[in-house]
């Protein structure tokens, strides 16, 4: 299938676009889609070369751009080429002055501003990092939010994801050989998330993580008996715990992270 490309422009770092945009491919079978991005654009003649490029190859562009000139460029130059541009923030800007009379700064970057935000997901980070992988399960007494679950239903990189919005999360493993921390059960069931998954799917990545690593494919980590041993274990536990638990089959990391936050926002107005 012939390529598809879609680029991202911005006059900061152009996260917020690129995140909109691999949300959307989401809904798509759309492996094929090639994202490029231009970030810190500042003229009007940079922008017309990236929509020239567009228009020879037949993609489209997402773009969040606050100084008004640059939107105009870009509307501009997108209608004399023929290219589909998609203004992601403007009409939230338009939205904000019609409803509230207010102008913008258009000041590119604000949301990357090194603020106390900042800060604190440096620091959620960095506490991931260490705490991982049940390392020092004394940051389970620290955690904003623990999770557990068997092997490869994605604790480490949820607990990335969550960090990067500024909560302090620690994980740790389950195997039913293993003794659990004393730790773990000083903490309330409430800042405890399950994470479960079907069997066949937790085999299936297991078997590929076999290959990757170049060890052979008879290891009893990656059978199907020791899967259902090791999340029949996992499931009663976190009953005992009586945690939240959430079945991660087939979700993508931003959901499961999504519903975390959007619990952990919850509790902290009660």
């Amino acid at each position: 299938m012939k390529e598809q490309y879609l680029y991202i422009c911005s006059d900061s770092i152009g996260d917020t676009a690129e995140a909109v945009a691999r949300a959307t491919i989401r809904q798509f079978n759309a492996d094929q889609v090639k994202i490029q991005r231009y970030g810190y654009l500042r003229k009007e003649e940079e922008i017309r070369s990236i929509v020239e490029k567009a228009a020879i190859v037949g993609g489209f562009i997402a773009y969040t751009l606050v100084q008004r000139d640059l939107r105009e460029a870009m509307k501009a130059e997108a209608l004399r080429c023929g290219v589909r541009a998609v203004d992601i923030m403007g009409p939230m800007l338009e939205a904000f002055m019609d409803t509230y009379g207010d102008a913008p700064k258009s000041q590119p970057g604000l949301l990357h501003e090194m603020d106390a935000d900042y800060y604190r997901r440096v620091a959620a980070i960095e506490f991931a990092v260490k705490y991982d992988d049940g390392r020092d399960p004394r940051g389970l007494l620290q955690a904003e939010v623990v999770l557990i679950g068997v092997s490869r239903t994605s604790k480490t990189p949820l607990s990335i994801f969550l960090a990067h919005k500024g909560i302090k999360v620690a994980n740790l493993p389950l195997m039913p050989e293993v003794k659990l921390p004393a730790e773990l059960f000083k903490i309330p069931g409430q800042r405890i998330v399950g994470l479960v998954m079907e069997a066949q799917h937790i085999l299936r990545i297991r078997l590929e993580r076999l290959k990757a690593v170049g060890l052979p494919e008879g290891s009893k980590y990656a059978t199907l008996p020791r899967v259902e041993e090791e999340l029949a274990y996992a499931e009663a536990l976190m009953k005992r715990l009586n945690c939240t638990v959430i079945d991660v089959t087939n979700k993508a990391i931003e959901e499961t992270a999504g519903l975390i936050a959007a619990r952990q926002q919850e509790m902290s107005r009660r």
